[in-house]
């Protein structure tokens, strides 16, 4: 019965308490909270929109595989026309007609007069062909460039879920410190509205002369203060509030529906260590970054080897000119280009390939191992705050009973308006101290959640307690 009515009066507390601060507010689970969040937030829509520029470099770089065509014109202007003179040719340059029969002579004589010149170009050249190459062999550089581009798709997709599960540890902490501030003024309300039933009650037995001026005195001085403490307690509530909506791009004040909680079955740390080392994203990056330098070693390399590539021409327009008319109008062809001497200093980039791979092989295992720290730290901090809370129970129903006994013995003349307010007042602290565990203990199994890549069954912890 009792816990029916502490639960009606934590409702009708925190009704009130929301109306009066914030106005209008909207009820809303972690579980909503939290997809919210995966829909609103403006960093995870920007690492979003990351990922599908990767996805769009990815499916670029499948075009290496194509060939490439190009529409090109030329104009060209020479300095004179490329011809031919037929009196240049040896046989024309040295015939002499005066040792032929002369009626020969005069037969021959009137075709030396005949032009000579031909131009087999004009001196303007205008030209335009589609033109197409095609790489068959590239000493494995493209395929590697396509497996970069794919795994820094991959990259991006991990950076994204370490951002989510960064955005959740955030959420947990905001959305349950409402909780807790919530939780803080209330205990606060409760001091102040006991305080101001002792200062009515030290007030009557003044009157009566069962207690001196003074005791009076203390109890107005101890229910002042009370209320000034309730007022900074619903201020940091105010403030809490605002974080929340803040976070979650909200119009209206969201007043979280999921309470601080406690739960001794967590599964063991064994299973959260295995979960977190075999799908924390950070370590994936790492793992793609290495076969991101694994490719560039191979793209490296490919410097040594030659390329294979098919070639092709069709000429469009090429004038009028006598070359054009006999050249011909397309040509295709297979070409081999294999570097001898090169001045990119190839064999030391293969070495900082090299050395890049086991650069990273040796983050990755500090990673891991920084990793599997900070799974025990973290698992260790969600057992002592259990421990904590549970370790408080006794030490509240013994604040609760000191209360009780001091409130009677004032009435009676046998403890001081002193003895009242610090029996309030440890009442307030235990009971806070509680609820800081309890909240301590909520984060410590969202950051376990958030790094074994679980946030989905977050809810489980929650829901039945």
């Amino acid at each position: 019965m009792k816990k029916l009515l502490t639960a009606i009066y934590s409702s009708l507390f925190f009704g009130v308490l929301q109306l009066a601060l914030v106005g209008q507010t909207y009820a809303m689970s972690f579980e909503q909270a939290w997809q919210e969040l995966l829909a609103n937030n403006d960093s995870l829509a920007a690492n979003k929109a990351s990922v599908e520029r990767s996805e769009a470099l990815r499916d670029a770089a499948k075009a290496l595989y194509y060939p490439k065509i190009d529409l090109t014109g030329n104009y060209t202007r020479l300095e004179k026309p490329v011809s031919l003179d037929l009196k240049d040719l040896e046989p024309l340059a040295s015939l002499d007609l005066s040792g032929l029969d002369p009626a020969l002579g005069q037969i021959l004589a009137p075709l030396l007069q005949l032009p000579t010149v031909t131009n087999f170009t004009d001196q303007d050249i205008t030209t335009s062909s589609i033109r197409a190459i095609w790489p068959l062999y590239t000493g494995g550089r493209r395929g590697a460039a396509i497996d970069i581009a794919r795994e820094q798709h991959i990259e991006a997709g991990k950076v994204l879920a370490m951002q989510q599960q960064a955005k959740f540890e955030d959420l947990a902490r905001i959305y349950f410190g409402v909780v807790l501030a919530a939780q803080v003024a209330e205990t606060y309300q409760e001091v102040e509205d006991g305080l101001r039933k002792h200062q009515s009650n030290a007030l009557k037995l003044e009157q009566q002369g069962q207690i001196a001026y003074v005791e009076r005195l203390q109890a107005d001085a101890s229910y002042d203060k009370a209320k000034v403490d309730t007022q900074k307690a619903l201020r940091n509530y105010q403030i809490a509030q605002l974080a929340l909506k803040d976070l979650l791009h909200s119009q209206q004040t969201v007043e979280p529906s999921t309470n601080l909680f406690t739960e001794s079955a967590i599964p063991e740390l064994e299973q959260f260590m295995s979960r977190t080392l075999n799908s924390y994203p950070g370590l994936a990056i790492l793992d793609s970054k290495t076969e991101q330098a694994k490719k560039l070693v191979t793209i490296e390399k490919g410097s040594y080897m030659p390329e294979v590539f098919m070639f092709g021409n069709y000429q469009l327009y090429e004038g009028d000119s006598l070359a054009a008319q006999y050249a011909p109008d397309w040509m295709v062809g297979v070409g081999v280009s294999i570097p001898l001497i090169d001045n990119s200093g190839r064999a030391d980039k293969v070495n900082a390939a090299h050395s890049t791979v086991r650069q990273i092989s040796y983050v990755r295992a500090q990673a891991e191992r920084d990793l599997g720290l900070l799974v025990e730290k973290t698992y260790r901090e969600a057992e002592l705050a259990l421990e904590e809370y549970q370790g408080l129970e006794s030490s509240l129903a013994l604040a609760e009973e000191n209360l009780r006994i001091r409130l009677k013995a004032f009435n009676q003349g046998l403890a001081t308006s002193v003895d009242v307010v610090d029996a309030e007042m440890y009442l307030a602290s235990v009971k806070t101290q509680r609820q800081a565990a309890a909240y301590h203990h909520v984060l410590a199994l969202a950051k376990l959640t958030a790094l074994s890549g679980e946030m989905a069954n977050f809810s489980q912890y929650y829901r039945f307690n």
